[in-house]
């Protein structure tokens, strides 16, 4: 027996399996949807970039293979393009992607048979991945279901950019402006992280951690930003655990 999501039942016989596989794959097809719909025009939106940048189509689907972090990829091309050092490059891509460290802790790897399946899940645990899945109960969960989702997730993100590279190599003149899709990017995950008046002061560190690297470093300010904004954030962290959790912002807990 089964249950719609395609687990298995405890007390399934082995002649299920192939139903069992068939319903997860299906389950796997409808979690990958809703993340589809919205990686699907930011890998548009790469292939796009990677052509008006000058640099070669098949960066694209490189990038979208190789490295398969959606932020990232758009930060590398701006990079790449402007011939960043590679020092910086790979601090810069340690720094956006250092949470991706702390998914295996909570991430329901053990759901995925051990191989092959369970080493590309683990590659293709990205975010909406991590989302998807963490949420649901051990019972509702399958190997089919998790390597299909995530696998439908990846050919979202990579035909999205293969998309972008033909809609980009027939326009006539490139879109002025275009290469402002990273920034808008990455100002809508930063509004998103900071909802509460509690992480106010990050945002006003990182303006500063800017600021005095665009003044002091001018010509590469992207790695001294990096550096000095992680300075502020330890220190700050210091100060809250001196000071206590009311002078964050946060009223004291009560029984």
């Amino acid at each position: 027996m089964t249950d719609e999501t395609g687990a298995p039942a405890p007390d399934a016989p082995q002649g299920d399996t192939r139903d069992r596989r068939i319903r997860g794959i299906r389950a796997g097809a409808i979690d990958s949807l809703g993340v589809g719909l919205g990686i699907f025009p930011l890998g548009i939106a790469l292939g796009v970039l990677v052509v008006q940048a000058g640099l070669p189509w098949w960066l694209a689907p490189a990038l979208s293979v190789g490295v398969f972090a959606g932020s990232v990829e758009l930060l590398l091309v701006s990079m790449i393009a402007a011939a960043t050092p590679l020092i910086t490059i790979a601090v810069t891509v340690f720094a956006v992607n250092f949470r991706h460290a702390f998914y295996p802790l909570s991430f329901p790897i053990q759901a995925v048979k051990p191989g092959l399946g369970r080493a590309y899940s683990i590659y293709a645990m990205i975010d909406e991945a991590y989302a998807t899945y963490v949420l649901l109960p051990p019972e509702r969960l399958s190997s089919a279901r998790m390597l299909t989702g995530q696998f439908l997730m990846q050919a979202y993100w990579v035909s999205g950019g293969l998309i972008g590279v033909g809609l980009a190599s027939m326009l006539p003149e490139p879109i002025e402006g275009f290469e402002f899709a990273l920034v808008a990017l990455f100002v809508v995950m930063a509004l998103d992280a900071v909802r509460s008046r509690r992480e106010l002061p990050s945002v006003v560190l990182a303006g500063i951690a800017v600021a005095v690297a665009m003044l002091a470093f001018p010509a590469s300010e992207i790695l001294p930003a990096l550096v000095i904004f992680t300075v502020l954030l330890v220190g700050r962290y210091l100060w809250s655990r001196t000071r206590g959790p009311a002078d964050e912002g946060e009223p004291e807990a009560r029984a």
